[in-house]
């Protein structure tokens, strides 16, 4: 065994890794629209993908959970297919796996994010199971560190949903989320009050992503390639690792 997956193992298998982990990973992500040219399940797999690549590099520190495969997607409900979960009841569901998994002995925890929306819940999430079940609770966005491979691929102005980039990634960790004959760029409303609220303004606020993009996307699929992904995943790996290595006070490779 080369990476602790609890969906693969036995109980007898998940009580000897407990000998040598330190975290368990909870891969979180959505279940909702990604324009004309991605499935809907795309943000809880490529967090799944993710998660099981840390898992692999950090072996036998950390554990990955079974995805919470729905997220916070309220803005994307007028768009056909989409689930959306409350933000009281992602917490909930959170909060019953923390505390199944501080029974079993594990008491630190990292909620790996694969959709941008559930981030002010985990933040929320994150304080209130800290403070209120004594155990110590991180969180995370898959590849929102790789800030370096980004800013040498990733050219349009508006993207993070269905674009370059998160087409890049599917193509190098799960290319059957895609429809390559489909690709296409977000077809953005111009003088949609998106841009009266979106992150960097002086006020934020809700609003539904038609009143961004008719198609659904964001960005320039177009544009995407299998190894602007690759690069884009390592560097959030590698910083990830990092991160969890200082966090847990380890090196991989080390059972101590």
């Amino acid at each position: 065994m080369t990476a602790y997956l609890l969906n693969d193992m036995t109980w007898e298998e998940v009580r000897d890794a407990l000998g040598t982990v330190k975290l368990a990973v909870i891969p979180i992500g959505a279940h909702e629209q990604h324009g004309p040219h991605m499935v809907e399940s795309c943000d809880a797999i490529l967090a799944t993908k993710m998660a099981n690549l840390l898992a692999e590099e950090m072996y036998p520190h950390i554990i990955v959970t079974p995805t919470v495969n729905m997220g916070i997607s309220q803005h994307h409900l007028n768009f056909p297919g989409t689930i959306a979960l409350k933000p009281d009841t992602l917490i909930a569901i959170l909060k019953d796996i923390v505390t199944s998994l501080k029974h079993h002995g594990i008491t630190r925890f990292l909620f790996l994010n694969g959709h941008g929306g559930n981030q002010s819940t985990l933040n929320v999430a994150s304080t209130v199971l800290s403070t209120e079940e004594d155990v110590e609770v991180y969180y995370a966005k898959t590849t929102g560190s790789a800030k370096k491979a980004v800013s040498e691929n990733i050219t349009s102005s508006i993207f993070g949903h269905s674009c370059e980039r998160e087409v890049s990634e599917a193509l190098y960790l799960a290319p059957s989320l895609i429809r390559p004959e489909k690709l296409t760029k977000g077809d953005l409303n111009e003088r949609g009050r998106y841009k009266q609220l979106r992150p960097g303004r002086a006020i934020q606020g809700f609003y539904r992503y038609e009143e961004m993009t008719n198609n659904g996307n964001i960005g320039d699929a177009t544009k995407a390639s299998k190894e602007i992904g690759e690069k884009i995943v390592w560097e959030a790996i590698e910083n990830i690792k990092s991160s969890l290595e200082e966090i847990l006070d380890c090196k991989v490779g080390s059972v101590y």
